[in-house]
């Protein structure tokens, strides 16, 4: 047995799964200050630099990734240690969700284990310190040499007390702040935490909001003398022809490519999990292996509805390098996951990253 599982089963699951994921947060920052503690990282649990033979970069979104597998948003929400991530073998991270104003998030307890199925329920709420402080940590990452090569997406949501018809200026106010610091810009209208949320992925909703991003984004890009690419994350739920819609609309404006998908709120009845115990837990987005299959349909619907020029990042119910590989196979050009660290450990992403760099080898060979 790994020593993480061990760990996992004998300690994490006794603390509430805000707590152990806030005292994971914590010993990532302290291996950041610690000298050294980055090169530690890589050497306990990541993939060393440089990757070596079979670990081409992958070319997305106007940069390098050592490897095609991301670490989704929601981990870390405040943009506190995206170098301590990616030193774990991650290509790259999407920090945030980050709003435009600063929020407590909803009440506690707001995140649940279902151990069996080894998924997570939440209804975390967008809690964050906003925009500006988001902005603030970036701005320091980005000043060192490591900073400025790391690839780091930010996801960007809407302020809960900002009223539905004011959500594109919301969605300006993040995306002028927190572009200067983004390899790309993630917009989360898709979680089903914030009310009202979901109902910005009709297309007449979500035109105004991702032009108001695209034109902030643009307008940073040009100061900057570079492209910050715009991306829409959208939920497992929607139905085939809205998924179907929100391409096109995503092509006709130009963005840079779409995330899919988030997290459900379908509880299918194939769930190990006690339904006394599911019920018990009531609202909130489902995640783990339980997406898969649908995060599949919807990469398989936007593959066929997007040119080859615009990316599509493949998220939801991804285990196994055999997974990561599986996506991209159909037409992915980068994948995400998060749930799977929880359950898997910190070892977690650096041996997807050498499990597809030796398949990549393989396949060339």
């Amino acid at each position: 047995m790994r020593p993480y599982a061990v760990l996992f089963d004998h300690v994490l699951t006794r603390l509430d799964p805000e707590r152990a994921h806030r005292l994971t947060v914590q010993a990532l920052r302290l291996s950041q200050a610690v000298p050294g503690g980055h090169l530690a990282l890589r050497t306990l649990f990541g993939t060393p630099r440089p990757l070596g033979r079979g670990h081409a970069p992958v070319h997305a979104l106007g940069h390098e990734h050592p490897t095609p597998f991301g670490l989704a948003a929601g981990f870390d929400k405040d943009a506190e240690v995206p170098l301590g991530l990616l030193d774990l073998g991650f290509g790259h991270v999407e920090v945030g969700t980050v709003t435009a104003k600063p929020q407590p998030g909803n009440p506690r307890p707001r995140s649940f284990r279902l151990l069996a199925d080894r998924a997570l329920v939440n209804r975390m709420g967008f809690n964050n310190h906003g925009a500006a402080a988001a902005a603030k940590r970036l701005a320091l990452v980005r000043r060192t040499e490591r900073g400025q090569r790391a690839v780091i997406g930010v996801n960007i949501g809407k302020t809960k007390a900002t009223l539905l018809a004011d959500a594109a200026e919301d969605y300006r106010f993040s995306a002028r702040t927190l572009a200067p610091y983004a390899s790309y810009l993630a917009i989360n209208v898709s979680s089903p935490n914030t009310p009202g949320l979901r109902d910005l992925q009709s297309t007449d909703a979500l035109r105004p909001i991702l032009a108001a991003v695209l034109e902030e984004a643009g307008a940073v890009g040009s100061r900057l003398g570079r492209e910050v690419p715009v991306l829409v994350k959208i939920a497992p739920d929607l139905h085939d022809e809205d998924v179907r819609a929100v391409a096109a609309l995503a092509r006709d404006l130009g963005l840079a490519g779409v995330i899919a998908t988030n997290t459900t709120i379908d509880r299918p009845r194939d769930l190990r999990t006690a339904r006394h115990r599911i019920e018990r837990i009531g609202a909130g987005g489902l995640s783990g292996p339980v997406l898969a299959h649908r995060s599949r349909e919807v990469l398989a619907i936007l593959r066929e509805q997007l040119p080859a020029e615009m990316t599509i990042i493949s998220c939801g119910g991804v285990v196994t390098a055999e997974d990561v590989q599986e996506r991209l196979d159909a037409g992915a050009d980068l994948v995400q996951g998060y749930t799977s660290l929880i359950y898997e450990g910190p070892a977690w992403p650096g041996r997807i990253a050498r499990a597809l760099g030796r398949g990549r080898r393989d396949r060339r060979d």
